[in-house]
């Protein structure tokens, strides 16, 4: 199936009408809000969404109000995944059945946090896209389950200080490095996989257009500034996110039908420490104690990833 994917295009997307309204509970300098609507202002279909529990559901769904513009589900924590695939499922049903018009082009998003991303919802994510779901999953990865409190998930940054991993005199904050779910969701071998950041937007919605023409599955994960959970300044939201993917902590890629290609280089790699220092989180690894052993080691991670990432996009990998 052949699907034409319109360019963006800034003046065009100014007259779009807003699918999020605002005046939703979300906290000032929360990025959610900026991802989902980058993510519907990119859409060029009629949209269905469904939305994991979570900061997203519940400031903009406090009864008897909602922000949502567009036909939405609240699923649980576990499966907004196998809601969006049900919902899927049954549009190519009610087509079959002559119920819609042949010619009816809707698309299908799931919306999830890294806590019911990377954790939770892995299983009903990953059966979805086992099963060939024309959907996009998209995920507002802010490091942590901060709806409640701030726990550390499996996308917690090594070190990063938490309200179940906090740094003390016991552990210099998280001992793990977050889980690479970019590229298990690749090894799934769906048509579109990619890693954005919502600072540049024309990535973001560039990979959405290419998400939504996909023939199956597709999956963006979007980082997303907490600042309550990362301990940064909500007037700094988006420029909180730039130097993490000038570092090459948080690459920008795409992998298109198995190939990979890296969507943005840094024209100057920066220290890790720059997106590091921003964060209060972190600020725990930045006092003269043995945890500079930690940062030594958080740097070596990232150049190590980033080597490995540049090798498999020369590669056509």
């Amino acid at each position: 199936m052949t699907t034409t994917i319109t360019p963006v295009n800034l003046k065009e997307l100014s007259k779009k009408p807003e699918l999020l309204a605002g005046g939703h509970r979300l906290c000032a300098g929360c990025v959610h809000s900026v991802i989902v609507r980058q993510v519907l202002m990119a859409s060029d279909y009629p949209v269905l969404a469904s939305t994991a529990t979570g900061c997203l559901e519940v400031a903009t769904s406090i009864q008897p109000f909602t922000a949502w513009r567009i036909p939405w589900i609240h699923s649980a924590f576990e499966n907004a995944a196998a809601t969006a695939a049900g919902m899927e499922a049954m549009y190519q049903s009610l087509k079959k059945q002559g119920k819609l018009a042949a010619d009816a082009d809707y698309r299908f998003i799931a919306f999830g946090g890294d806590g019911g991303t990377y954790d939770i919802g892995l299983q009903s994510l990953s059966g979805a896209l086992e099963r060939g779901h024309r959907m996009l999953y998209v995920c507002c990865d802010n490091g942590a389950y901060m709806n409640t409190g701030i726990q550390r998930s499996s996308a917690t940054p090594m070190g990063a200080s938490t309200t179940t991993s906090p740094a003390g005199k016991v552990i210099p904050g998280k001992l793990q490095w977050r889980k690479d779910l970019t590229r298990i969701v690749a090894a799934h071998n769906i048509p579109y996989v990619a890693q954005a950041s919502p600072h540049n937007w024309m990535d973001l919605m560039k990979k959405v257009k290419k998400a939504l023409a996909a023939d199956g599955p597709s999956f963006i994960n979007v980082l997303s500034t907490c600042h309550r959970g990362w301990r940064s300044k909500p007037s700094q939201a988006i420029a909180t996110l730039r130097p993490a993917v000038d570092s090459c902590y948080w690459p920008l890629y795409e992998i298109e039908n198995g190939k990979l290609t890296i969507t943005y280089k840094p024209k100057t790699k920066v220290p890790v420490t720059d997106w590091l220092k921003l964060q209060g989180r972190f600020a725990h690894l930045f006092k003269p104690t043995p945890n500079e052993a930690m940062l030594t080691a958080f740097q070596e991670r990232v150049d190590r990833e980033w080597e490995q990432l540049q090798k498999q996009a020369e590669c056509g990998l």
